[in-house]
């Protein structure tokens, strides 16, 4: 049985007591998991565009896979958000950051009403743990099943056309186009969390993936012009 390093590790570190490095272990490499950068920073320290990105979204919001719970935090401010992810200690660590729902759940069969959410938020690159194109068409599917008939599905992932093999964690190639894998796991002192292993489409093909579930991609936003990083709207 996986243990929940990656949850443990935010509690640990949210609390003040991390007992050793948290890493991606993928084989002989090793890299940071960069828990507190991607998870923990104080809303006072992010960047105005964070801010923008996440004004824009319209509540009630479901925030699929929601780590430490930073866009909870800051949406549940002036909306509803559910939250939930599959880390018991990450959830552990949302409500003791203040989010007022939060969850253990898993995104493949999440227990929430459908038809309700004006947002489902899905940022983290978990959409990738589709594991194949079928897949993640029926994923994005079963998300669009709880929105309103105005909502909307955020995501994200890395575009391959734009991933330096040399420096990407992980990285495994495709031969087909607009398509990559990432695999690694994560490891905090002697917990050892699940094996993960990612498929990561350009915006082109999730353009694709989108139209076999009905939906269109109305917006593509990379981080910054160099980066790989991009996040989608689906409508």
């Amino acid at each position: 049985m996986p243990d929940d390093a990656l949850g443990l590790a935010m509690l640990d570190r949210f609390r003040g007591c991390l007992r050793a490095p948290c890493v991606y272990r993928d084989g002989a490499e090793v890299g940071d998991a960069n828990n507190y950068e991607h998870y923990l920073v104080p809303s006072e320290e992010w960047p105005e565009s964070k801010w923008e990105f996440l004004d824009s979204l319209r509540t009630p919001v479901l925030d699929v896979g929601c780590g430490a719970g930073q866009h909870a935090l800051a949406v549940q401010e002036r909306g509803d958000v559910v939250a939930f992810d599959v880390s018991p200690n990450a959830v552990r660590t949302a409500r003791e950051r203040g989010v007022e729902i939060a969850f253990v759940g898993d995104m493949f069969d999440p227990a929430v009403e459908s038809g309700r959410f004006e947002t489902i938020l899905a940022i983290g690159t978990q959409i990738g743990l589709a594991g194949s194109l079928d897949g993640l068409a029926d994923l994005l599917a079963s998300f669009d099943e709880l929105t309103t008939s105005t909502g909307e599905l955020v995501v994200d992932s890395y575009d391959p056309n734009r991933i330096d093999p040399e420096q990407f964690f992980g990285y495994r190639p495709d031969s087909r186009p607009g398509l990559a894998r990432r695999q690694f796991h994560v490891e905090y002192g002697d917990l050892r969390g699940p094996d993960l292993d990612f498929l990561l489409v350009s915006p082109e093909r999730l353009r694709e993936v989108a139209a076999d579930a009905g939906l269109d991609v109305a917006d593509v936003t990379y981080s910054n012009p160099e980066s790989s990083y991009y996040r989608a709207r689906l409508r």
